[in-house]
């Protein structure tokens, strides 16, 4: 969805993550309390999801992120998700500093596992680093 390069370390969300509300820009972290990843960071991570989770304010908070320094790398999602994408776009747009945002067929998306260290190439492709 949004072309890059990216090399880091996965975070496979095991359920959807809303970006408004579900992280803090200032340090990086899930602070959903009923996320099952909460308290895990995202900062420099390659962040694996099977999908977005509204809300359509979620691309101002993952440029907030980004302005902050604690964006993810990466993120990879089982479905497409434009939320997301605009939020990687402006933040290339208004901070110089964008994320790729790669949708991966399901055999991919279940071959990633937290704490496997990948790279995201132009093409979209994933691989080991």
């Amino acid at each position: 969805m949004v072309p890059g390069e990216a090399t880091g370390e996965v975070l496979r969300l095991d359920e959807p993550l809303s970006f408004w509300g579900g992280t803090d820009p200032a340090s990086g972290r899930i602070i959903d309390r009923r996320h099952p990843q909460v308290g895990e960071s995202i900062t420099g991570r390659v962040l694996a999801m099977p999908f977005g989770r509204g809300s359509s304010s979620g691309s101002s908070a993952l440029c907030e992120a980004v302005r902050s320094g604690t964006g993810p790398a990466a993120i990879l999602m089982g479905e497409p998700d434009e939320i997301i994408a605009l939020g990687a776009i402006v933040a290339d747009e208004v901070y110089g500093t964008g994320f790729p945002v790669v949708v991966i067929p399901a055999d991919g998306f279940d071959g990633l596992v937290t704490g496997t260290r990948v790279r995201v190439d132009v093409d979209g492709s994933v691989t080991p680093a």
